[in-house]
């Protein structure tokens, strides 16, 4: 699990296809691998991966062929800057929200607009993941915990402050350019829950949840 702040950038480079997968090595200057080991999780471009090696700032991770096919990391090649974000423990503060690192699709940057001193990005989402989001909901891109300012039929967009655009890849963002998404987790299983139940979400209520497990007020 991932909270979707971002702890640092980091550069690929090397990308080596085999037997269908892909190893890649990541140069993470300024970011703390001290206390990194063999098998622990790091999140790229909200990827969760495994680290298989380590050499100094360089770490390597194996990438399996469904993980290329559903999300960014297939269309990666040296040189391709990479948000970074080491899994979290108990004692993490939550400054986003709680990320699996489990792509759900892949979007696409439709617009890229001046705010005042923030930066618009309008998203495209795939179709199947627009249900599960919501105006004022979180999502991630690659790997950054964001709020959705706005939904339309087909899009979403966020607003990037001044420090969130200088600390993650959203600096080095262009029109078309495709991002990992995964939508809030809550959605997710709200979903299956009313699949589960048999009921509408149209008849969703404070009671219904109440009587499935959630003692929120």
């Amino acid at each position: 699990m991932f909270t979707g702040i971002i702890q640092a950038l980091g550069k690929v480079t090397h990308y080596a296809r085999k037997q269908g997968d892909v190893r890649l090595q990541i140069t993470a200057n300024g970011f703390d691998i001290t206390s990194v080991t063999l098998g622990d999780s790091i999140a790229v471009n909200g990827v969760c991966l495994t680290v298989v090696a380590i050499d100094g700032n360089n770490f390597v991770a194996d990438v399996s062929q469904e993980t290329l096919q559903l999300s960014t990391l297939g269309s990666m090649d040296v040189g391709c800057h990479v948000n970074l974000e080491k899994a979290l423990t108990l004692n993490t503060l939550l400054g986003g929200h709680l990320v699996t690192g489990h792509v759900d699709g892949v979007g696409k940057i439709m617009a890229i607009e001046s705010s005042a001193r923030s930066i618009k990005y309008v998203i495209k989402a795939p179709g199947s993941l627009q249900h599960y989001i919501a105006k004022k909901g979180s999502i991630t891109v690659d790997g950054t915990s964001l709020t959705v300012n706005e939904i339309s039929d087909s899009s979403f967009s966020v607003n990037i402050v001044p420090h969130t655009q200088s600390k993650t890849i959203f600096q080095h963002y262009q029109k078309d350019q495709a991002v990992n998404l995964e939508v809030d987790i809550i959605a997710r299983y709200l979903e299956r829950l009313l699949q589960k139940s048999g009921e509408q979400s149209s008849k969703l209520s404070v009671e219904f949840l109440r009587n499935h497990g959630f003692n929120g007020p």
